[in-house]
């Protein structure tokens, strides 16, 4: 019975965040409440509420300083010179260009963001690509996968949520993991060269000229209407992030940013402190130095305060899901039958299916849902044939590459929407060459060792 109740718990959150009949937060926290009570449970609700909180809230305390961290860096202008430096390398070269383009988008998805990685993205180079005729298609579909492979660092969305469904330290889930997202990043790399030979070849054998041709050249301009290059020809986009003149700029600060910024990802990496207090130093650090007076600090968490409070609110919301599914048993009996149903055969393989079911639940179904709604489902299946939370953990982070290409993930449709590309052909370009860095992905996981055949 109790399993039957936690079954129809997870549907109807399921339905209701997949449907947009609630918002995540809002279904995190009432769906489990009420399926609480009509359990019998109302008098333990508080106290399964509590201990998620607790458990959670190192979680919580990291998401917050992270983006308080990369965002000041952002406005302080950490990120400008790279922007600019990679628009200076692109010389009217495609292959300069789309190499580039993965390498700006890597950097920049540091601060776990998708949504501003993008803007960065588009704002920098889109009016290159409109120059030189090489399609827009080309940068959505190679910034979507950079982002999505980058979006796994403790402070990105999937991470910090694989690790407060499954009680989790952010730190130790990571940093293990490292050699396996390098080799997803570096297959991108090698796919973006690819393409960028065949664009250079594409585009000289239309102009019956050399490509490069310098900086301060004349541009290469391609053929073919506007909706094979997503837009219109010319001008540059109609905002931008990197404005030169914009308020909270630090150029003189910038060696001090980015020597910073080093530090603070060695100490990660090392371990050195746990990753939340790290990035509360770091903020403070940040904040002192950067904007020393008290209305200018308060201007700059004011102007990330949304960001803060929607991603904290969501963790703390999945305090009541997780508490509830924990303490009254539902995962574990739910668990049970999974087990049941499942051949022994299987169950040797199971990181590694956790892995590949993980490719198509993290694109058909939002972060949300497949972390706070499925994965403690699989991962108490595994603890009950042996195989530890962390590894599970680890395996349903592998397919993400191809999560930020899912029709669920409102960045991509700020990215596709700011480069005017069609999702049709975003999506025909990108999903193969995504399954590609998912296959590299987790057979890398499986040659380190972070998921392994029992």
């Amino acid at each position: 019975m109790i399993a039957l109740l936690g079954l129809c718990m997870v549907t109807v959150f399921l339905y209701l965040v997949m449907s947009k009949r609630l918002s995540p937060m809002v279904s995190l926290i009432v769906v489990p409440a009420v399926f609480a009570v009509l359990g019998g449970f109302a008098p333990d609700l508080g106290d399964m509420i509590t201990e998620g909180i607790t458990d959670v809230a190192p979680t919580a305390a990291m998401l917050l300083f992270a983006i308080l961290y990369f965002g000041i860096m952002i406005d302080a202008g950490l990120f400008d010179p790279i922007a600019r430096g990679v628009v200076r390398l692109t010389r009217n070269d495609p292959l300069r260009l789309i190499m580039g383009t993965v390498a700006l988008v890597a950097l920049v998805s540091l601060d776990g963001d998708g949504t501003t990685t993008f803007m960065i993205t588009v704002s920098a180079l889109l009016p290159i690509y409109r120059k030189l005729g090489v399609s827009p298609v080309l940068m959505t579909g190679l910034a979507c996968m950079t982002n999505a492979v980058l979006n796994v660092v403790p402070w990105g969305g999937p991470a910090a949520r694989a690790a407060s469904a499954l009680r989790l330290d952010p730190q130790e889930l990571f940093v293990p993991m490292i050699p396996a997202l390098a080799a997803g990043l570096a297959t991108v790399f090698v796919i973006a060269y690819a393409l960028g030979l065949r664009e250079r070849s594409r585009l000289r054998a239309r102009t019956g000229a050399p490509v490069l041709v310098g900086a301060g050249g004349p541009a290469v301009t391609g053929g073919g209407d506007d909706s094979d290059r997503g837009g219109s020809a010319g001008g540059p986009a109609d905002f931008d992030v990197l404005a030169p003149d914009r308020e909270s700029l630090r150029p003189k600060l910038i060696w001090f940013n980015g020597a910073l910024t080093m530090a603070l990802l060695t100490a990660l990496i090392i371990g050195v402190l746990p990753i939340a207090v790290l990035f509360m130093i770091g903020t403070g650090l940040a904040l002192i130095v950067n904007y020393p007076r008290l209305e200018q600090q308060r201007a700059r968490i004011a102007s990330h305060a949304d960001s803060v409070v929607a991603v904290v609110a969501m963790v703390f919301a999945a305090a009541v899901f997780t508490g509830v599914l924990s303490g009254t048993g539902m995962i574990e009996q739910m668990a049970q039958y999974l087990l049941a149903a499942m051949p022994d055969a299987l169950f040797p393989f199971f990181s590694v299916i956790v892995a590949v079911l993980s490719v198509p639940f993290t694109f058909f179904m939002s972060n949300d849902a497949f972390y706070f709604g499925v994965m403690p489902i699989l991962a108490e299946a595994g603890a009950q044939h042996g195989i530890g939370a962390m590894e599970i953990a680890r395996a349903s982070l592998l397919g993400q590459p191809i999560h930020m290409l899912s029709p669920l993930v409102p960045a991509m449709y700020v990215l596709i929407g700011l480069a005017k590309v069609d999702l049709g052909d975003h999506h025909r370009f990108a999903i193969k060459w995504a399954l590609v860095v998912c296959a590299v992905v987790i057979a890398s996981g499986l040659g380190i060792g972070i998921i392994a055949i029992h």
